[in-house]
């Protein structure tokens, strides 16, 4: 998530009485959370085995609960309660600001596009050239929509993400600072959802088709040209390449990459990467040819099992 203008160091410090470790001349041009995080950006680290992954990404500025040695070009922001001063920063450069009409505060559309009756689009969304959007979608804050784009009936597009920190036996919800980009030629079908992203981006690439019931996962970025079958998940943070094919009801896990041009046969669940330019099947996700050998030979040794005598 970009600020809309660099933050300086010393004005953060001074809002959250936050001790500063390191280069007091920095400023934060961004916020995000470790898996999104890009030079200039602040993120938050609190739990002492992620110190390292933390000290050691992009990041620019961390915020963090023990005072530790600063790596050079680095700011450490210290304070008993990072996560919280995380979220604050958040909510505060991503303000929650009601729907109090079908069509909210600077809305660009481009010429040619069709709205429905009963479709309410939030405010700060761009909708590109000849698009057409059925009644009872929802355009959510900061979406972007290409050029020639289809969306039909019921689909919710930048939902908040379903992100939560456990804190004391209670989960705390992350504030959603990022948002949703389609592509040119995208098509979304009936019934799916697709949540912004914590604080990057929810990507949906040119050309690609989701058909009806889809759930698009926070921060999730799906390539050009993919084509995704009925009750299909994927989780937040995957990242699919372009030219993959899901059919109905796969189910893909987060933060795992999917290779250019992999066919996921139906039902089919993934929990780890995959290899591009391959057939998988079945749970967990296995080159198809192995999984039907596997059928196979669990059906051969199931009919050679001698029936117990009476």
């Amino acid at each position: 998530m970009d600020f809309k203008h660099a933050i300086d160091i010393k004005t953060l410090a001074e809002k959250y009485a936050l001790t500063i470790s390191g280069d007091h001349t920095i400023k934060a041009s961004g916020i995000n959370e470790i898996h999104k995080v890009r030079p200039g950006d602040i993120t938050f680290v609190d739990v002492e085995k992620y110190y390292q992954k933390s000290l050691t990404s992009a990041a620019t500025i961390i915020l963090i609960n023990k005072e530790v040695p600063c790596p050079e070009e680095k700011v450490l922001l210290i304070t008993e309660d990072p996560f919280a001063v995380y979220n604050q920063i958040v909510w505060e450069n991503r303000p929650f600001k009601p729907l109090n009409t079908e069509r909210g505060e600077n809305v660009v559309i481009g010429d040619g596009t069709q709205i429905d009756h009963g479709v309410h689009i939030g405010h700060d969304v761009t909708i590109g050239k000849d698009c057409y959007i059925q009644s009872g979608a929802f355009i959510g804050d900061g979406t972007s929509i290409g050029d020639r784009v289809i969306i039909q009936a019921s689909a919710l597009i930048g939902t908040d993400a379903f992100y939560y920190k456990k804190i004391n036996g209670q989960y705390h919800k992350w504030r959603s600072g990022g948002r949703v980009i389609l592509g040119n030629d995208v098509e979304i079908g009936a019934g799916c959802t697709i949540n912004r992203g914590v604080s990057g981006e929810t990507i949906i690439g040119d050309g690609s088709k989701l058909d009806c019931q889809i759930h698009i996962g926070h921060g999730a970025v799906l390539g050009k040209n993919c084509l995704i079958a009925a009750q299909t998940g994927i989780a937040g943070k995957t990242i699919v390449g372009d030219n993959v094919v899901m059919y109905g009801q796969v189910g893909v896990a987060q933060n795992l990459y999917i290779g250019d041009g992999a066919v996921l046969l139906a039902k089919t669940g993934v929990s780890k990467d995959l290899e591009g330019g391959k057939t998988y099947f079945g749970v967990p996700a296995g080159e198809a040819r192995e999984k039907y050998k596997e059928i196979v030979g669990i059906k051969s040794l199931l009919e050679k099992k001698p029936t117990p005598s009476t």
